[in-house]
């Protein structure tokens, strides 16, 4: 039986150089991992992204792809990729699904699990 599924992790890094607290912006980049732990080749269409700043200000982000890539994804393949994202707080989270569409055709969500964007904690 075909199995659709296509795990994902995350690894986040505040952005001091591009970030000014004083003006409430605050960057952070992401880089993540996509593996296809299916058993059917998978394309990676769009994505769908929530980013929720401490505030609970919401920004949903929707589009075409990753970084200019549909990756198409064999079993046991992965595709990395590097973004960043901005928030008027230190602290926010992210989550969302990148839809996909099987070889055969079927078509599915892979989730992207909430992971949380942060300053590093700093001792005085």
């Amino acid at each position: 039986m075909a199995a659709y599924e296509l795990s994902v992790s995350v690894k986040t890094q505040y952005l001091p150089e591009q970030s000014e607290p004083a003006r409430d912006h605050y960057v952070f980049a992401y880089t993540i991992t996509i593996k296809n732990t299916g058993t059917v080749a998978s394309q990676l269409i769009s994505r769908h992204w929530v980013i929720v700043d401490a505030n609970n200000g919401k920004q949903e982000v929707r589009g075409l792809g990753v970084v200019g890539h549909q990756p198409l994804l064999q079993p046991g393949e992965q595709f990395e990729y590097s973004s960043g994202t901005q928030m008027a707080t230190p602290q926010g989270s992210m989550l969302g699904e990148y839809f996909c569409v099987a070889e055969d055709g079927h078509r599915f969500e892979a989730a992207i699990p909430e992971f949380v964007l942060s300053l590093p904690r700093t001792l005085h």
